[in-house]
């Protein structure tokens, strides 16, 4: 699933990796909305009963941006292999409520900042988009597909020195730009490492040196 304002500028990553399922582009976070994404990529494991078993999580399809996150993509892709195969376990409905994040009011707010500011936006009203567009940001600072999702709306490069800059301060405030699971980010959920997915053998974690 593309969070992109068109299928056109989605189409060309699409069209690369020629998928043979269908892709999904939620221009208007409806998707978003219903599962509290609030940065790209976020992943999350839904079986066969339409049950989430594996809550948001972050993780990369290659290890192009290991320099900067931190995170290996063998970790997760191992784990959700085994996982369809049946030959790896997702998590109890137990460790999933444990794990997800909901959003608060606030957050729910800012989500309707962004629609206002997108429908102003789609109807030639700019100058009040952006109003609506930084309201959203400030309510949820941790919302990317806000904050970030925003930018090519508002004349901005997403991946230019104003997104840099954002990304900076937040980190330089003490905040995590991503927020892996504690196993995808290199240890067990719950201790155990039993459940729950990209817990790897030890000899993994020292390949990929997490």
């Amino acid at each position: 699933m593309a969070l992109d304002g068109t299928p056109d500028d989605a189409r060309a990553w699409i069209e690369a990796a020629a998928p043979t399922h269908p892709s999904l582009i939620d221009a208007r976070h409806v998707v978003a909305d219903l599962y509290n994404v609030v940065n790209v990529p976020t992943i999350l494991w839904i079986d066969a009963r339409g049950r989430i078993v594996r809550p948001n999580d972050v993780a990369f399809g290659a290890d192009t941006f290991k320099h900067l996150t931190g995170l290996s993509s063998a970790r997760h892709l191992d784990a959700l292999r085994a996982w369809v195969r049946g030959e790896g376990p997702a998590m109890s409905p137990e460790e999933v409520r444990h794990h997800q994040r909901l959003p608060t009011a606030a957050d729910q707010q800012a989500r309707a900042e962004f629609a206002l500011g997108q429908w102003l936006w789609t109807h030639g009203r700019a100058a009040a988009a952006e109003r609506h567009f930084v309201r959203g940001g400030e309510l949820a600072p941790h919302d990317f597909t806000i904050r970030r999702g925003t930018m090519p709306l508002r004349g901005i490069d997403s991946m230019g020195p104003q997104f840099r800059a954002m990304r900076q301060a937040w980190a330089e405030a003490g905040q995590p730009y991503y927020r892996p699971l504690p196993d995808t980010a290199g240890s067990d959920v719950g201790g155990s490492g039993s459940r729950g997915g990209p817990a790897a053998p030890a000899s993994r974690e020292s390949d990929t040196g997490q």
